[in-house]
């Protein structure tokens, strides 16, 4: 599995939480411990454009340091696509997230819809015609679910219960009713965490979530499988959840 990942990562770029100095720090330690890192390079407006519009495009560009950093997310998610589709596993430790990043706006710490970029950009190679986004985060990534709206080659779930056990049994019965897809692409939030904004999920759950996933993948989707970094925000179960949830995709 590759980390795709960039030194300004690191940076703060804006005054929001998603931003906030060391949030990766952990999760940057644990996962280069068992895993290799790659640098992520920017995306470029025309990735952009293939999912927001021009008039969201320049409101992103007024701010030249945020619109540096989310070309730089999308860019690292982009690449996890592509070692995905070509058979190998990748997370994007990345920021800003992109999930409320919808083809017209943006709220909630994202700027541009990473995970949809990436797939879309993946569909214009010609390496995939169909995809699927499950999403785990605390919060339902309302843009990327009004971008596939239009796109019948992609879907979108969002993960939900009031407890640990309906979290994971819906998992299980969602993954059961799904067919195969060319790829499966995760909008990885681990502020559902006990120890973060959700206080519902234990690190163990989320090594759980990524075992379920893992088998979809290699049963229903020739074992390509990316994610990348949404929420989370205590920077310690951030870091040990993150590096659970890979194990957890690997089998481990």
């Amino acid at each position: 599995m590759k980390v795709i990942f960039e030194p300004r990562f690191l940076s703060c770029y804006c005054s929001d939480p998603a931003a906030s100095e060391h949030r990766l720090d952990k999760a940057l330690e644990l996962l280069r411990e068992d895993y290799t890192l790659e640098q992520a390079a920017p995306a470029v407006d025309s990735d952009v454009l293939l999912v927001h519009n021009q008039h969201h495009l320049n409101r992103v560009r007024f701010n030249r340091q945020v619109y540096e950093m989310a070309l730089l997310s999308a860019g690292a998610a982009i690449k996890a696509a592509e070692r995905a589709a070509a058979g190998e596993p990748a997370f994007a430790l990345c920021r800003p997230p992109g999930h409320h990043a919808s083809p017209d706006g943006f709220w909630g710490f994202c700027y541009f819809n990473n995970i949809a970029i990436a797939l879309e950009k993946q569909l214009q190679k010609g390496t995939i015609n169909s995809a699927l986004v499950v999403d785990f985060d605390l919060h339902f990534g309302d843009g990327t679910n009004n971008h596939v709206n239009n796109r019948p080659a992609f879907s979108y779930y969002h993960l939900d219960g009031d407890n640990a056990q309906n979290y994971l049994q819906g998992l299980e019965k969602l993954l059961a009713h799904l067919r195969g897809v060319d790829l499966l692409g995760i909008s990885a939030g681990f502020d559902q965490h006990s120890q973060d904004w959700g206080r519902l999920l234990a690190t163990e759950d989320y090594r759980e979530i990524g075992r379920l996933l893992g088998e979809f993948a290699r049963e229903k989707c020739a074992g390509r499988v990316f994610a990348v970094l949404e929420g989370g925000y205590n920077p310690i179960s951030l870091g040990e959840a993150a590096l659970a949830f890979w194990q957890g995709i690997e089998g481990k």
